[in-house]
């Protein structure tokens, strides 16, 4: 058996299926086709001389070869990323890196971003925006500010900053908004609702926390993304439901109303940063987000 290292992009490959489960996850992942994960994979296997995995049913399993392998390699590569991000971090002009949903940027922060770039002038943010699914651990980001809900994972420093709260919010302009923003929040058991796509299971928790059948509610319009939603509620469109943080200026404006007020959920808007990490921009990142959340 050759004593050289496997070729790296081999590795590479089979750490990301092994630790995604999937060869399809790897291929996203890594920005390249599921051949070529296979391809990789197959190549690492035959340097090695072994399986690393088996069939099982449609999907593959983790051989016990290929479980020893998946730790060491995903503790190595954890290593480096770790490595080459306190290098880049090291640069006195580095830039601080936040990931954040699109909805929360454009609701929330770009209107505060002035004040923020004025108090903590040292942070250097730089944003990075995403409607899909956010990975905290993702490589070049230096923290992620999002709706999550506990326990944290042990890997991860996580900030609270406050717990998410949502209502229904309604606009002056809708058809139905005199016949409906003094009525009792049953009234909505009869409305089309309009929700996001991603989360439907807020209007179902909204009911439940307000003595109401979940079962009742009536779903109309979907939105792919919650700024989508928002826009469509101030449209007029209908009866949307949102995290009280993210509506706050519209409230303040009156381009919405939320006349059954806003109810605790399950998650929290919270930083979260890489354990691995030291920045202590991070906590006066953390400390000014409380303060303009609790404000």
């Amino acid at each position: 058996m050759s004593q050289d290292l496997p070729p790296l992009n081999a590795l590479r490959a089979f750490e990301s299926a092994a630790r995604l489960g999937s060869v399809s996850r790897a291929a996203d992942e890594l920005h390249v086709t599921h051949g070529a994960i296979s391809r990789q994979i197959r190549q690492l296997e035959e340097h090695l001389g072994l399986s690393l995995f088996s069939k099982e049913g449609r999907g593959l399993k983790l051989t016990d070869q290929g479980i020893r392998l998946r730790d060491v390699s995903s503790e190595v590569f954890n290593r480096l990323r770790s490595t080459c991000l306190d290098l880049q971090q090291d640069r006195a002009d580095a830039p601080f890196v936040l990931a954040c949903p699109g909805s929360l940027l454009a609701r929330w922060f770009i209107p505060r971003l002035d004040r923020l770039n004025r108090e903590l002038p040292e942070l250097r943010l730089q944003l990075s925006a995403s409607e899909g699914e956010l990975n905290p651990r993702r490589s070049g980001i230096n923290a992620t500010l999002w709706y999550a809900e506990p326990p944290w994972p042990a890997d991860m420093q996580v900030y609270e900053l406050a717990v998410e709260r949502i209502g229904p919010v309604i606009s002056p302009r809708f058809s139905r908004y005199e016949a409906l923003h003094q009525a009792p929040a049953a009234a909505l058991l009869t409305e089309p609702l309009l929700y996001t796509i991603s989360r439907p299971q807020a209007w179902p928790s909204w009911a439940a926390s307000n003595g109401l059948d979940a079962s009742a509610l009536k779903l109309g319009q979907g939105f792919e993304h919650l700024y989508y939603l928002l826009e469509a509620a101030a449209a007029g469109l209908g009866v949307a439901i949102a995290p009280q943080q993210l509506v706050a200026d519209d409230l303040a404006a009156g381009r919405l109303i939320a006349p059954w007020g806003f109810v605790p959920a399950s998650a929290h808007l919270a930083l979260w940063v890489p354990g691995r990490q030291m920045d202590k921009r991070a906590q006066l990142l953390a400390d000014w987000l409380r303060r303009e959340l609790n404000g």
